[in-house]
């Protein structure tokens, strides 16, 4: 297991829910409540900057239980958290839906799932190898 140094600027730690729960859940570290308005997108500040190693990255992912009841979602899907960044991590959430939504200190916001990932060197070819499914896109492989 990595340990991640995390500065906090309310000294507390997000954490996994379940012994299963692939993602830590990221907690709006705010002064004062935000309401989303329908349509409306802003940044909610999570109160932690975090050192992570070189290699490894954090998807910064939707609440599902937000994004089914409440339409509240990233308005950029997956968020990746770099190795090299050093600001404070902040969520880029939507609101969907036809209501306002409040957000208050402390509420669970997103989740962040750490990953290692692999570094390529691209290179440039005339060509790609054929396979059975060739360029078959979008539904090529049926329902």
């Amino acid at each position: 297991m990595e340990v991640i140094k995390v500065k906090s600027k309310n000294g507390q730690l997000p954490e996994y829910k379940t012994i299963g729960s692939a993602g830590m859940d990221l907690a709006a570290c705010i002064d004062e409540d935000i309401t989303l308005m329908p349509m409306e997108r802003r940044l909610v500040p999570t109160g932690l900057w975090v050192e992570l190693p070189q290699g490894m990255e954090v998807q910064v992912r939707a609440r599902s239980g937000l994004s089914i009841r409440n339409g509240i979602t990233l308005i950029n899907g997956i968020g990746t958290v770099d190795s090299d960044y050093r600001g404070e991590w902040n969520v880029p959430l939507v609101n969907l839906s036809n209501e306002a939504f409040t957000i208050h200190n402390g509420d669970r916001i997103a989740q962040a799932v750490f990953m290692k990932y692999e570094k390529v060197e691209l290179k440039l070819a005339d060509s790609v190898d054929e396979t059975e499914r060739g360029d078959g896109g979008f539904g090529s492989t049926g329902i």
